[in-house]
């Protein structure tokens, strides 16, 4: 039963996370694992809104493909 005599780590956490918000981290890019989730999220959240502004720019535009004039 390792949970029954374990270290409470609440105030080490607490006083991490206040610190780092005193630095004006915002929550989400404080913990050390963000980069690994937010770096992705990002690139793929950035990247899809990039294309559908390209295909709505060709689409106003007249065109209803990706590339070429058709």
């Amino acid at each position: 039963m390792g949970l029954i005599n374990a270290p409470n780590k609440v105030p080490q956490h607490q006083k991490f996370y206040q610190q780092a918000y005193r630095n004006h981290v915002r929550l989400w890019w404080i913990n050390p694992r963000s980069p690994y989730l937010l770096i992705p999220y990002q690139v793929l959240m950035w990247s899809t809104f990039g294309a559908s502004m390209y295909m709505m720019g060709r689409k106003i535009a007249g065109y209803n493909t990706w590339f070429g004039k058709d």
